[in-house]
């Protein structure tokens, strides 16, 4: 464990034993998963009120590999949001009428509330079929200053038909996908990360017996890669062959897991919102 792992460790052990999380002291770590079914929450013409929501990108899935869009859903999404404010000072949306956890949201691709979301996340994204409709909103979307992390796709199918599905929202012509390397300003945002570590499910380390790589040689490497604007900007952040959410998500489950994927899963998540929100 890093540096930067070994800190956020401390940190979270403290706001966990003493509750000082700044406006999100009383909400609740998720807890649950275990493969349980839960609605997706759409916006409201109240959600939207000036402090971060997550927002989750709902899509149609031509074949299954975990579960679509709904992959971690919802306790990734809660998890990182009460992280997110406890760890650095950006202010969280909270749900008052959810007992005060934070605010987190589904969205379609043609939703207009879409744009209202800085941040979106994208799993199990390597199963996406989007329409022409779906392609021509995203592209919109992320030209407009819209932000897409993508992350818990694995192997060669699953790589290449994101690849397909987000290069028709971004021509690879014009769009070029880069290698996210440590040099990259995006892992310095606050937390120093030095490489991005394969982080499996829970569900598929405790199967295997401590494995990570969830479709053996086929997922064997973690890609980390980007698209930019002709500004530079980071329009997109693709994670292949690891599952950066599960480490929110599963947080409180069990110990081992925790030390050793959450600080550095919530050390990236958090460089990863806080480069989309302040560029």
């Amino acid at each position: 464990m890093n540096a930067t792992a070994n800190r956020l460790v401390s940190a979270i052990g403290v706001l966990g034993l003493l509750a000082i999380g700044t406006g999100v002291s009383h909400a609740q770590i998720w807890r649950g998963g275990y493969g349980g079914y839960t609605p997706p929450r759409f916006p409201t013409a109240s959600t939207f009120r000036g402090a971060f929501n997550f927002c989750r990108l709902m899509f149609t899935s031509d074949h299954s590999e975990k579960r679509g869009w709904s992959t971690d859903y919802p306790g990734a999404d809660i998890n990182f949001s009460i992280r997110l404010a406890e760890l650095t000072k950006t202010r969280v949306t909270l749900d008052t009428n959810h007992g005060g956890d934070p605010e987190y949201v589904v969205v379609r691709p043609t939703d207009p509330a879409l744009f209202q979301c800085p941040f979106i996340l994208v799993e199990d994204g390597g199963t996406a079929a989007f329409s022409d409709g779906d392609v021509i909103a995203l592209r919109e979307y992320l030209q407009k200053g819209g932000f897409i992390f993508a992350s818990d796709y694995w192997g060669t199918r699953a790589g290449a038909q994101w690849d397909e599905e987000i290069g028709r929202v971004l021509p690879k012509e014009r769009y070029p996908i880069i290698n996210l390397t440590k040099e990259h300003p995006i892992w310095h945002t606050q937390f120093e990360v030095d490489h991005v570590a394969q982080m499996p499910s829970i569900q598929f380390w405790r199967r295997s017996g401590g494995g990570i790589s969830e479709r053996g040689a086929d997922s064997a490497n973690v890609d980390v890669r980007g698209i930019a604007d002709e500004h530079g900007r980071l329009m997109v952040v693709m994670i292949h062959n690891a599952d950066i959410p599960d480490g929110w998500e599963r947080e409180a489950e069990d110990p081992q897991y925790f030390y050793r994927f959450s600080p550095d899963a919530y050390a990236v998540g958090i460089d990863i919102a806080l480069y989309a929100l302040t560029h």
